[in-house]
């Protein structure tokens, strides 16, 4: 279950605008804001980084964060640099020390802090990863070169899934979209080694090169392990991943959720194709005698793995899953093979520099396995009970402001603003931390053995989504750990949440005034909620199970509102030659947009009809703009840029701060935009949804 299609998790980090007074009280973030003088509040905003050189009437961005994108480099080991990546970067400086502190403790054997301490050991003990070189994945290779014939595909598949290893499929377990009380198990398309199936199929000169480069990367991999006939391989690898990128579903496609519910009997599999041996398969991934039924999200692939199948040799088929084996463990290899998987994936394809420090990877790799360990000592250290009742504040705020929006939309019927209230009122909240911690104790973590521990915590990653089928599904369980900067809406369970990484300045600073903290944190809350209320959220209803709750007048307006939002965001060009696919984008376009307008609401309820505090020269609404503005400072690698325009549904960070103001009529009104300012949009050419 390498690849896990959680379609319920849409994470994301941070909202847009539009206006009007109401007069329903809203607390403040700050309680004292409105009693303490302008000497005792700080604004939050950063003018150092000002560039009074752009308008911020023609790029509010960069006016903002101009002077920071001028004398900003980018580090070294990293594509690109700004607040999240900032923040990211500190959270893994505080795992640091807390991975160090329990690894000069005198831990218990067997204990999760044991298995800490041993686990970074293992990957900080360069001399004995180069002793043994590629030997402790030897007996997966050999599993590889065992295969007799392509009815094999089917076991191989089934076992590399559960070890963490690309693979043509994989299968994930989820909440049933339409019976969201029930778990079921996914079958989902994969197997490619780059970033998405473009890379394959266009031919622009970004993208031949790439793949030029891929075909010496995965010659290299394969004469690192001794593979005599490594040219001839390589070619017939990226033939057969060509041929499974043509067969896939695009990244929009894979957007329409109701087209990814398609439901079989485990004994109609052989339908789709009976060139993979579909017992094999499920037996492979403990799932025979488990599951009567499986959701296949992409039918048509599978479908045309018969042709791929046929026309592909059984040697080619080993080349392909033996290179995938070692460039997936590379990683934890020799230098040989670390410093080969860096040149090309952070090299070449992203333009990274040099390679992050080893304790840094050591940290990752920990992080990632006892991530929920490592969060709870995070929270402990670092996340004050504070922060935490000043998060459940802003929330309300917002559902308050929310409520009230949907009651004042003019477009849609009261037919339908009953059932989007319903689901409004049914927002599960997580804020910080889980109330529960997982378990690791059937984690079994040795001294010495880096490659099988990291198999042996995937096996254990494999058995605890197993174990959630035929059980009531856990509204306990979170998707990100508290140290994660990011935040999600699931609409399977309906519930936003907001780790503790992301409660802290720029995006949350209980010393700064209201205003910065509404434009950026409360925005990011105003962001999460509209997930349930995007072209994919708005099609669950208040208990997560995909059902139609609209009249059909409403939901045609809402599609034309959401279609002119596609055509507003195809027209960004990133990096010369290559735009915002407005359509990928659309569920975060969407949040962007609707949170943003519905923090600027919350906010001015905050106020209780009294006047914002000028600070630093500037009154309360253009400070809330500039605090979303500089919540999105970022600068980036086009090579990075590119991958993301293809495969990620977030906008561009300058995008999402220019485009969703665009659409806000208080923005205008606040900084006293007119026709023929570069920000200006026309009134009949401005998107609100909610």
């Amino acid at each position: 279950m390498k690849n896990r299609w959680v379609k319920s998790v849409l994470t994301v980090a941070i909202m847009a605008a539009s206006a009007s007074l109401w007069a329903e009280t809203v607390t403040p973030v700050s309680q004292s804001v409105q009693t303490v003088t302008k000497a005792q509040i700080k604004s939050g905003i950063d003018k150092q980084y000002f560039d009074h050189e752009v308008r911020a009437n023609d790029d509010f961005f960069k006016h903002t964060n101009g002077l920071w994108l001028k004398n900003t480099e980018i580090p070294a080991d990293k594509a690109g640099w700004g607040i999240f990546y900032q923040l990211a970067e500190e959270s893994t400086v505080r795992l640091h020390g807390i991975v160090e502190e329990l690894s000069k403790q005198n831990n218990a054997k067997g204990s999760t802090e044991q298995k800490v301490a041993t686990l970074y050991a293992d990957f900080m003990n360069e001399k004995a990863i180069e002793d043994l070189g590629i030997k402790p994945i030897q007996a997966e290779i050999d599993r590889v070169e065992h295969m007799k014939s392509k009815q094999d595909i089917a076991q191989v598949a089934a076992h590399f899934s559960r070890i963490g290893v690309t693979s043509p499929f994989d299968v994930g377990i989820d909440q049933d979209m339409k019976q969201s009380t029930e778990m079921i198990a996914m079958l989902v398309q994969s197997g490619l080694g780059l970033p998405d199936r473009d890379y394959y199929l266009k031919d622009d000169a970004k993208f031949k090169q790439t793949r030029s480069q891929y075909l010496a990367y995965i010659e290299k991999t394969l004469t690192l392990a001794g593979d005599q006939h490594a040219k001839q391989r390589a070619q017939e690898i990226l033939k057969l991943e060509t041929q499974i990128a043509k067969a896939q579903w695009s990244n929009v496609q894979n957007r329409d959720l109701p087209k990814l519910y398609n439901i079989y009997k485990v004994e109609d599999l052989s339908k789709l194709t009976s060139k993979v041996d579909w017992k094999a398969y499920l037996d492979g991934q403990q799932l025979s005698g488990k599951i009567s039924k499986i959701q296949v999200a992409q039918p048509s692939y599978f479908k045309n793995l018969t042709p791929i199948i046929n026309n592909t040799s059984l040697d080619a088929w080993k080349a392909y899953f033996k290179f995938h084996l070692i460039s997936d463990f590379s990683p934890l290899l020799s230098k040989a093979f670390v410093d080969n998987s860096f040149e090309f994936y952070s090299h070449q394809l992203r333009d990274i520099k040099e390679p992050k420090v080893r304790w840094k990877r050591g940290v990752a790799l920990v992080n990632g396995t006892l991530g929920e360990s490592l969060g709870q000592v995070y929270v402990e250290k670092y996340f004050s009970p504070e922060k935490k009742q000043r998060m459940e504040h802003l929330v309300q705020n917002l559902m308050k402001a929310y409520s009230q929006s949907i009651e004042q939309l003019d477009w849609m019927s009261p037919t339908t603003k009953v059932q989007a209230q319903k689901k409004l009122s049914s927002f599960a909240v997580k804020i910080g931390y889980p109330n529960k911690w997982r378990d690791y104790s059937a984690l079994d973590i040795q001294e010495n053995d880096l490659v099988g521990n990291v198999l042996r915590s995937r096996e254990f990653v494999h058995q605890f989504e197993l174990n959630k089928l035929g059980k009531p599904v856990d509204r306990d369980e979170w998707h990100m750990t508290p140290q994660t900067v990011n935040a999600y809406y699931n609409p399977s369970l309906n519930e936003i949440v907001f780790p503790a990484a992301i409660l802290q300045p720029p995006f949350f600073d209980i010393d700064a005034d209201d205003a910065v903290n509404f434009g950026a944190i409360g925005a990011i809350i105003g962001h999460e909620i509209s997930h349930g209320f995007d072209d994919q959220g708005s099609q669950f209803d208040d208990v997560g199970n995909m059902k139609n709750w609209w009249t059909a007048e409403d939901n045609k307006k809402f599609k034309e509102k959401t279609q002119a939002l596609v055509q507003q965001y195809k027209s960004y060009e990133v990096v010369k030659g290559y735009h915002v696919d407005g359509e990928l984008t659309l569920g975060e376009n969407i949040a962007d947009n609707s949170g943003l307008a519905i923090a600027y609401k919350a906010y001015q309820l905050s106020l209780n009809g009294k006047a914002a505090p000028v600070l630093d020269d500037l009154t309360g609404e253009q400070r809330f703009y500039i605090g979303w503005a500089q919540a999105w400072r970022e600068k980036m690698k086009d090579a990075q840029q590119i991958e993301y325009l293809k495969s990620d549904p977030h906008s561009p960070s300058a995008v999402r701060a220019n485009a969703t103001l665009k659409n806000q009529q208080p923005f205008y009104d606040a900084f006293k935009l007119k026709e023929g300012d570069k920000m200006y949009l026309p009134a009949n050419k401005r998107v609100t949804i909610w």
